[in-house]
């Protein structure tokens, strides 16, 4: 090798590491952030047990009604709540392994592109939730531009992969393993510029789609609780409709103070439960199809976020007409209401 390839290369070397020092405050932060949910899951509580509350699955669960583009997988396990099980503690260790390991700086590049797939999933599951700075989006496009960072800048001097690199002088001159762990690599420059730009389209598409944060106007659908109402129906005895919670905070759920169906075509109100009365409905009246589960409060029926369960309320010995038009309305505790046209079983 000439004197002047050698210069170069050591030139390059150089830059590599100065650009890795100073994103080593990023690595250090990103690498904690990852690191950090398998430590709350498993070292701090137990969030793994689907028996205990706190169940990460049930936050899992909160993504589904505005997730975009993986929908059906997050239902899919929803629906098999032992796959459920065994992919969130897969999740979690992946997360504590790959966190860990962008810490100390071993395989470097390999792990922030984990990081990038990671956060990329975050941000297409959950990036839609955050009642006041959009939380999740931001951790998620940050996290895909953190890991396109690190994957560019490689550990650096203060990283596992330098040390090794010195105690094994020969690992250096295989390039391959450069792509994998830290070190001088060849990126051209255009390439550098085109995955910033993917990475910033990303930012405002999925800021546009989420949160109108692009052009307006902008909405929060984490604020306020919104409950959709399918298959309303009066069958036999019995009033039957589905509820599934798609909005509001994923903190705390819908509290519903009161079911009553209004018939249109007198303007009476034929059917009225009272928060009371349905905070004392039986278990069998309700069927839950997620983790999340509605169920009976102190002095309400609570509906989490991203719950869908079929209710069964009895009517009693209400008379149904079936030439008038009745409507099933929803009221929850903050005054807002959901209505749904209710049909007449034969």
């Amino acid at each position: 090798m000439s004197t002047d390839t050698t210069e170069r290369s050591r030139i390059t070397e150089s830059h590599f590491t100065t650009a890795a020092l100073f994103t080593l405050p990023v690595r250090l932060v990103i690498g904690w952030t990852y690191f950090s949910a398998f430590w709350r899951r498993v070292g701090i509580a137990d969030k793994l047990d689907p028996n205990l509350p706190g169940y990460v699955g049930e936050k899992f669960n909160h993504f589904l009604p505005n997730a975009l583009g993986i929908g059906p997988i997050i239902e899919y396990l929803l629906t098999h709540p032992a796959l459920l099980a065994a992919a969130m503690t897969v999740f979690t260790i992946v997360e504590g392994i790959v966190g860990f390991c962008v810490i100390i700086g071993l395989f470097t590049r390999v792990m922030s592109v984990a990081i990038l797939g990671l956060a990329f999933g975050i941000l297409l599951s959950a990036g839609w939730l955050g009642t006041t700075c959009l939380d999740e989006w931001q951790i998620g496009i940050l996290g895909v531009a953190c890991g396109l960072m690190l994957f560019l800048s490689g550990g650096g001097r203060y990283s596992v992969d330098h040390v090794l690199s010195d105690r094994f002088p020969k690992l250096v001159q295989r390039k391959w393993l450069r792509w994998l762990t830290s070190g001088e690599i060849s990126v051209p420059k255009p390439a550098v510029l085109a995955g910033s730009v993917a990475v910033l389209a990303l930012a405002l598409f999925t800021n546009q789609h989420f949160h109108g944060g692009v052009y307006g106007p902008l909405h929060n659908k984490s604020v306020a609780p919104q409950i959709e109402i399918t298959d309303a129906s009066i069958a036999g005895n019995s009033l039957q409709f589905q509820v599934f919670r798609t909005e509001g905070a994923d903190v705390y759920g819908s509290f519903l103070i009161g079911v009553s169906v209004r018939d249109d075509t007198t303007g009476d109100t034929v059917i009225q439960l009272d928060g009371t009365q349905l905070s004392r409905l039986p278990e069998a009246a309700i069927a839950n199809r997620y983790v999340a589960k509605v169920k009976p409060g102190a002095h309400s029926l609570v509906v989490p976020l991203g719950a869908k369960a079929q209710l069964t309320i009895p009517t009693g010995k209400t008379r149904w007409d079936a030439t008038h038009r009745y409507t099933l309305v929803l009221t929850d505790i903050s005054g807002a209401t959901w209505e749904q046209a209710v049909s007449i079983g034969a």
